[in-house]
């Protein structure tokens, strides 16, 4: 995001300092050595960079996928051949996976890569930084985000290797998931005193005392999936550190869909941890929103805002790889059925993140899309197949296939191209013309999480704080989001509905489907598996092979 990634990049040349290192024998050619960097608060700055690179490299693809793509909110069909690569969405969407799913292994990677890079950063930093307040953060915050890292694995693969000192050789067995869960909850907690408490540019994308209570709160919130003992009052505690910090507040009904655009940042008051992007950065650049609407709809454009399906400057992207012509769509990441049916207040702003129906231009005009007859409907047996049509661009609920009812495949024509509603939350910034990067930062953990979390754990036997409800919470938040008459009571699925409302993708539903019991489910294209072992995924085979102490997780064949 913006300049705040300027200072990061700085890190490429302590990688270099600390590679050199390694060979005691190579003449010292920079005065940059182990005994003076880094010592200053910009060297430990800098020297902290690489962590965060890999926490944003794959969050938005691979991170997004399987947390998104495994559940009912986001599905990439296939059309024809194209975008089956090697079954790992079908897989995903029909809970079919095995250990050698490219995204099981991606995942396991990319958190792996994180752990990793902060037990050799927390070294480095522990052994050439002088000691005072400047290293005593920093190293609380490099703990942090190795704890966020650790959650993140545990909620994913369950039992995982704890695995914190670098230079180690020994490999590690896996750890029971109950110990990973201590593990982070001890850490956040050593961490917190050492944390800043501010908010604003200098601490945005690092982690704060905020971040490191949020993380918390999401654990307790889940203990009982983890560890089988729910802590709902210490969710509660935890959520009301942020809470009576009075540094957050709920974005209004005006500017919450600005919260998403490309040019957010830290002025955004719900954002207690955002990852920030900048698309001129090649490393982890976030995509998905500018990748999703390319192969959307083939154009770039800028939203109104205002009115669904309403268009700006719309022009033609000939860079998206989609093969397109026209206007037409080409592969999304499109929603379920079953999903969309959770938008179901018609005076609701986040209605709003999704193009659904007949298109128009902003001023009304129909958006028309020419091809052909057979370009249309890969059926037609008509007379003129390659005869001119036209027709205004549509885009229909996601169902079962036409191609058959077990069909993963929509088919590859027009008629495909516009099947199932797309999510622009992420709104992309037509203007860039670099890439399809996107300066869209994402929001790990916002203010209305917490609290949903708390009135959530309230309602579920938590002892009550503040003077608050849990419906005196959850109105809190649509009050902000809707113009319809207050809830007058609530119910599980009522905060399951607000919570899918509230956080579409935004990598949190898996994690609410399975606390919600609704993992199981049958939904999409025909996703009918309900195999209770999935709601952790397999250790990818590419792990197994270099650690031969790792065991497979139940359920899945070694």
């Amino acid at each position: 995001m913006k300049k705040i990634l300027i200072g990061i990049l700085g890190v490429l040349i302590s990688a270099l300092i600390f590679t050199s290192c390694q060979k005691l024998d190579v003449a010292v050619t920079s005065e940059l050595t182990p005994d003076t960097y880094p010592q200053t608060a910009a060297q430990l700055t800098s020297a902290s960079g690489p962590v965060y690179i890999n926490l944003r490299s794959d969050f938005s693809t691979t991170y997004f996928f399987l947390q998104s793509s495994s559940t009912d909110e986001s599905v990439l069909a296939t059309f024809g051949s194209d975008w089956i690569d090697g079954n790992k969405y079908l897989e995903l969407h029909r809970h079919t996976w095995t250990k050698d799913n490219a995204w099981v292994a991606a995942g396991w990677s990319y958190l792996t890569n994180i752990i990793g890079t902060a037990n050799q950063t927390i070294s480095i930093i522990g052994k050439s930084a002088p000691p005072g307040a400047s290293t005593n953060t920093t190293m609380a915050e490099l703990k942090t985000t190795r704890a966020l890292a650790y959650f993140m694995m545990m909620d994913l693969y369950g039992n995982v290797p704890l695995d914190t000192l670098y230079g180690a050789t020994d490999l590690k067995a896996k750890a029971p998931r109950t110990e990973v869960f201590n593990y982070v909850e001890k850490e956040l907690k050593a961490a917190i005193p050492f944390l800043k408490s501010t908010t604003g540019v200098a601490t945005y994308g690092l982690p704060t005392k905020y971040l490191a209570y949020s993380i918390l709160a999401k654990m307790y919130l889940n203990a009982a999936v983890y560890t089988g003992t729910a802590r709902y009052d210490d969710c509660i505690a935890a959520c009301d550190q942020i809470i009576n910090s009075g540094l957050y507040s709920i974005e209004p009904m005006a500017t919450y869909l600005q919260m998403f655009y490309p040019t957010n940042g830290p002025s955004q008051k719900e954002f207690i941890f955002a990852i920030p992007y900048d698309p001129s950065t090649s490393n982890g650049t976030m995509f998905y929103a500018r990748y999703d609407l390319n192969r959307n709809l083939g154009i770039r454009y800028l939203y109104s805002g205002s009115t669904p399906g309403s268009f700006t400057n719309p022009v033609m992207n000939s860079s998206s790889g989609g093969g397109l012509s026209n206007n037409k769509p080409s592969g999304p990441r499109m929603t379920t059925s079953e999903f969309y049916a959770n938008f179901d207040d018609a005076n609701d702003v986040r209605n709003k993140q999704w193009l659904t129906g007949l298109q128009t231009w902003q001023d009304g005009s129909p958006l028309m899309v020419s091809t052909t007859n057979l370009g249309y409907n890969q059926f037609y047996t008509g007379g003129s197949p390659a005869a001119a049509y036209t027709y205004q661009l549509n885009l229909t609920p996601l169902t079962a296939s036409r191609l058959g009812a077990t069909s993963f495949d929509l088919g590859k024509d027009e008629i495909a191209w516009n099947v199932g509603y797309r999510n622009i939350k992420f709104l992309p910034d037509y203007t860039n013309t670099i890439s399809r990067n996107q300066s869209n930062d994402v929001p790990l953990f916002r203010y209305s999480d917490i609290v949903l979390m708390k009135a959530e754990s309230i309602f579920r036997g938590g002892t009550p704080t503040l003077g608050a409800t849990a419906l005196s919470l959850v109105n809190s938040v649509r009050t902000n989001r809707t113009t319809s008459a207050a809830l007058g009571a609530i119910t599980l699925d009522v905060l399951y509905n607000e919570r899918s409302k509230e956080f579409a993708w935004e990598t949190w539903h898996r994690n609410d489907m399975i606390r919600f019991g609704k993992y199981e489910a049958s939904y999409g294209l025909s996703k009918t598996n309900s195999e209770t072992f999935r709601r952790i995924f397999p250790i990818p085979s590419t792990a197994m092979a270099t650690n031969p102490k790792l065991v497979q997780n139940t359920g899945y064949p070694n």
